[in-house]
């Protein structure tokens, strides 16, 4: 039902319509007079947060980003990328709906990048709360934030392939069944639903970008990609170490995180809002990672690997496969770098050179 005139109580902040919507469209016409377009990224201290912020200044938007703590933060990836300095930081906590109104009007954004929530599988089976409510509660305070507010967004949604579970021989396309095996699938299906829903019920331009695994050298060390390549370059240099994994037998589509961002960008420059899938259209399994890993420091992996039972997880996929043809009709986008290219990448960078690129 569509919200009375006046005030409603919205997450139990009381909310002005009429100051809520003026607000935003005094925002927006100020914003377009001077012809500057400017972006908001909840998630930017993430891997794809900074790289999505780099790739959005060179496009010559003023760059917004929220941190829970702002002032507390250190922002190591805007660091990395030289960006800490010229982007706006604000705090703001995604679950709060209060902070996340209040960000979303000040800021009065032309486009809203929703990067934010617990972005670990294997954590979410230790958080399974934690998760669920960093990813669904955070998307529906976006999304009925940018509802009241009411002046014109583009909104987009990083999703994942984590929602269809195991495709099996068949790569996924964006209609495919969810039937995630997650705590982490689980939220990401149901913030991709509450997409859908805001998209048909209000008229926002708001889409998900279905996401494969994407990696760069500014992945987390907790990731398995990242851990394999740090492990490899400590190996060569002398450690004497071991490297205990898991479940080398899955397989997934290994892109390069730079790439995506590009690929979020254009989902908000199409002529309306659908949802893509974001994958290099290869799979490979995880084996060849650490080969390939190994490889690229002169070693063999089979003499420094092993399986450690308990890093299985309870539920993994066995395969997980997309079929980017939808991006490459409609947005243009292709992926050019492919698992064997983000090795090399990531263990150039492991090993002290630039992360320009």
């Amino acid at each position: 039902m569509p919200p009375a005139p006046g005030r409603v109580n919205t997450g139990g902040v009381r909310v002005d319509f009429a100051t809520a919507f003026g607000e935003g469209a005094r925002q927006y016409r100020r914003r377009h007079t001077a012809m500057t377009r400017t972006a908001l990224i909840f998630g930017i201290s993430g891997q794809d947060g900074a790289y999505l912020a780099r790739f959005l200044l060179d496009k010559g938007y003023a760059v917004h980003g929220t941190s829970r703590d702002a002032a507390q933060h250190g922002f190591a990836n805007l660091e990395t990328l030289g960006l800490r300095d010229r982007v706006v930081l604000h705090s703001a906590t995604p679950t709060d709906f209060h902070s996340v109104f209040q960000v979303i009007r000040r800021v009065g954004a032309d486009e809203i990048y929703n990067l934010s929530g617990q972005s670990s599988v294997g954590l979410s089976f230790d958080e399974p709360a934690e998760t669920l409510q960093s990813i669904v509660m955070g998307m529906l305070n976006i999304l009925e934030s940018a509802r009241v507010v009411g002046a014109p967004m583009r909104l987009y949604h990083a999703c994942s392939s984590d929602c269809f579970g195991n495709t099996g021989d068949t790569p996924a396309t964006e209609e495919t069944a969810f039937r995630p095996r997650s705590p982490y699938g689980v939220a990401k299906a149901a913030a991709f639903w509450e997409v859908a829903n805001y998209r048909e019920s209000y008229g926002l331009f708001a889409c998900s970008g279905i996401n494969f695994n994407h990696e760069s050298p500014l992945r987390h060390a907790r990731f398995v990609t990242r851990k394999i390549v740090a492990a490899a370059c400590r190996i060569a240099d002398g450690s004497g170490e071991r490297l205990k994994l898991g479940n080398i037998d899955v397989a997934r589509d290994w892109g390069w995180a730079p790439e995506y961002v590009e690929a979020m960008w254009r989902m908000l420059q199409h002529d309306a809002p659908e949802d893509f899938i974001v994958a290099t259209g290869q799979t490979r399994r995880l084996e060849d990672f650490v080969a390939a890993a190994f490889a690229a420091v002169d070693l063999d992996w089979r003499d420094h690997v092993d399986s450690d039972p308990a890093l299985l997880r309870p539920t993994d996929l066995s395969v997980s496969a997309g079929d980017p043809g939808k991006a490459a009709r409609l947005l243009n986008w292709r992926a050019t770098k492919m698992m064997d290219d983000v090795v090399a990448a990531m263990v150039a960078a492991e090993r002290g050179e630039s992360l320009t690129s």
